[in-house]
């Protein structure tokens, strides 16, 4: 097959190619000038996560072991052997789900930021170089790839959108390929994604098939390839895909057309519905565009859904997704804990959408939801060494849980027959630190707290910010500011929602610095080396939820920080079941450091009752709950459950009735 260059012409009937913008910022999701954006991100090469601190040590990790453990598990399940079958190298049948490649695209795209971060590793270079050359053997003349259709049915080729996937490989395939880009570590991997884009838009492009994919994920990733390389025909195809989404196209299928959003209009949704990564990377997209066209409906509607999902359908942990059956959002306050579907993608998305919608609107409170979500929804997904992965996430595992394999609920999985999971890990954690911070006209903006350092272009000047801090254990946050702008700019550090009280020094003197919209903003000309300490109080928090909420009524869920913390079987006595286990309400709940735990930074001990349940199933209602003697908890992180042994778990914890 003779190797395409990015300049070379595109196929009949698209027309010239537009000249290849300048390069972007290297950064996930990089708007270009005079998008509608209120922030502007930094690239990864402007940040910097010190391996010593919480983030840093899940980036090492992930570095370490998630990807190369990603890279491993590619070659022993079949998804490389696909590929070398499309080529023709090989007369393997298929193995593995119909949308194995998008698994080796992530893998990709996460191998991409970190050879950003760490270009002298070989192995990973290897992995990116002789995999982006397969690709380009198993990539059909007209640009088509997908090992799946070409090995196993090639008569079914773009036959069954609302099952194919087809379009959501395509889309990972481009979102790896703009990380290659961006980051200098692959520019051909670029030129295959851009033959498979061309006959997207040849296809599906004005005056061609009216479709959309059953899996939203393209809109984003053309709206990215749009950015890197100011082709327009890719973000107009990508707002074309969301004018077509609500028409019915995909039919009714196994859920109705809820659960592919393909009901109503976007602009015109009222709720999040069906299944919730396809929401949540439809939403992305949603913003993607709507901030690149200045399509304001599109923004209002994505803002509307915020609201609805936030407030209505998400976790405590900020997961998304209640019901297994269709991995989907539920009714309206339908979270049930042991239930929980919550799964790891949907975790991730959020993360991304909500990204997204930060930049777009500068909202401290779409900040305030990644946060939530890293530290609990994400985070639990990774065992501590890297290598073993939840792929559904439940607040409560029951004792006498009997699911076995990739049902089973108390311990995480080193892979799954559908390993869509780990890769997206492995993807967002290589490319964490680009998530740090922003810019805007005004001065630089910290979103995430973390040890490291960020650096930046502020008012016409380098800036630098180098940040200490043990957050989220602690939330005393030190930052040394070297300025070479002899005019004033403004450091803004976010204050999350969750903390009611902080302190703010500079130079080691208190000033007075009222928190607006979320952010605590510091103006003036800074003096290099200049201190500044925020310093947040982290009380532990006694959670309830909505009263409609019916599942946790009575419960408290504890959180110190942006922490969710839970119960484990591993802490209670021998014989105790869990289930029967009551918070008292009298005992103060305190937090501190336990010795024989040094996994678990900071526990939290509370007072406890066991429960003394009688032995019919159903009774006449007693007039008072019966309790044994007192019992000492210990809570641990949610995001670190499960690494010690397997046995149950919850989140919510009933209380125990008074008086």
């Amino acid at each position: 097959m003779t190797e395409q260059k990015l300049s070379d012409p595109p196929p009949p009937g698209l027309g010239p190619r537009e000249p290849t913008a300048p390069v972007a910022p290297v950064a996930p999701v990089a708007p270009r000038p005079g998008a509608v954006v209120a922030l502007r991100p930094l690239g990864v090469h402007e940040a910097r996560l010190d391996p010593g601190g919480l983030l840093g040590r899940w980036q090492r990790r992930n570095a370490e072991d998630t990807i190369p453990h990603c890279v491993d598990n590619l070659h022993a399940h079949g998804n490389i052997a696909n590929l070398r079958a499309a080529a023709g190298e090989s007369g393997d049948a298929f193995a593995g789900m119909w949308f194995a490649d998008s698994d080796v695209h992530k893998t990709l795209e996460g191998a991409a930021w970190e050879l950003a971060s760490s270009p002298g590793d070989a192995s990973l270079r290897s992995f990116v170089d002789d995999t982006t050359t397969l690709l380009a053997r198993a990539q059909g003349p007209d640009g088509y790839l997908n090992s799946y259709f070409t090995v196993a049915a090639p008569d079914e080729r773009w036959r069954r959108p609302e099952w194919s996937h087809e379009l959501y490989c395509a889309g990972h395939l481009v979102q790896a390929a703009v990380a290659a880009a961006r980051t200098g570590v692959s520019p051909d991997l670029a030129a295959v994604a851009r033959r498979f884009a061309d006959l997207l838009v040849e296809r599906f492009g004005p005056g061609g098939a009216e479709e959309v994919c059953g899996h939203p994920e393209i809109e984003t990733a053309l709206a990215e390839l749009y950015r890197l390389t100011g082709h327009r025909p890719y973000l107009d195809l990508a707002r074309r895909f969301l004018d077509l989404r609500g028409r019915g196209l995909l039919g009714p299928g196994r859920f109705g057309p809820a659960y592919y959003q393909d009901h109503v209009p976007v602009r015109e949704a009222a709720e999040v519905t069906g299944h919730a990564v396809r929401q949540l990377y439809l939403l992305a997209g949603m913003v993607d565009v709507g901030v690149e066209t200045g399509d304001h409906t599109l923004l209002d509607a994505a803002e509307r859904l915020w609201e609805d999902a936030v407030h209505r359908r998400t976790y405590v942990t900020g997961a998304h997704g209640s019901r297994h059956r269709d991995e989907a959002y539920g009714d309206p306050y339908e979270l049930p804990p042991d239930r929980a579907y919550a799964e790891t993608c949907a975790a991730i998305a959020s993360f991304q959408w909500n990204w997204r919608l930060l930049l777009a609107t500068g909202r401290a409170r779409y900040a305030d939801e990644m946060e939530r979500a890293l530290y609990n929804a994400v985070a639990v997904a990774v065992s501590l060494d890297g290598r073993r992965f939840f792929y559904s996430n439940p607040l409560q595992s029951r004792t006498g849980h009997t699911g076995s394999g990739e049902e089973a609920q108390a311990r995480r999985l080193p892979w799954y027959s559908c390993a869509c999971c780990p890769p997206n890990i492995a993807r967002l954690m290589a490319s964490l630190h680009g998530y740090l911070a922003t810019a805007a006209g005004d001065g630089l903006q910290i979103h995430l707290y973390a040890a490291g350092s960020v650096t930046a272009e502020v008012a016409g000047s380098a800036v630098r910010v180098d940040v200490r801090t043990e957050y989220p254990w602690q939330g005393r946050i030190e930052l040394t500011v070297t300025s070479e702008a002899d005019t004033p700019w403004t450091l803004a550090l976010r204050v999350p929602d969750w903390c009611d009280a902080y302190a703010v020094r500079i130079g080691g003197g208190p000033v007075t610095a009222p928190a607006r919209d979320g952010y605590v903003r510091l103006t003036r000309v800074w003096a290099p080396g200049t201190t500044v300490v925020l310093d947040l109080e982290m009380p532990v928090r006694r959670v309830t939820a909505h009263p409609r909420v019916d599942a946790v009524r009575g419960c408290v869920a504890l959180a110190r920080g942006p922490l969710v913390y839970c119960l484990e079987q591993a802490d209670l006595p021998p014989g105790t079941v869990l289930e029967d286990v009551r918070l008292d309400p009298a005992v103060p709940v305190e937090a501190g450091r336990r010795e024989d735990l040094p996994d678990f930074p900071v526990v939290l001990t509370a007072g406890g009752r066991l429960a003394e349940p009688g032995a019919s199933l159903y009774a006449d209602a007693p007039a008072r709950e019966r309790h044994s003697a007192p019992l000492t908890l210990t809570a641990v992180p949610y995001f670190l459950w499960g690494n010690r042994s397997e046995g149950p778990m919850r989140v919510w914890i009933p209380v125990a009735a008074t008086g």
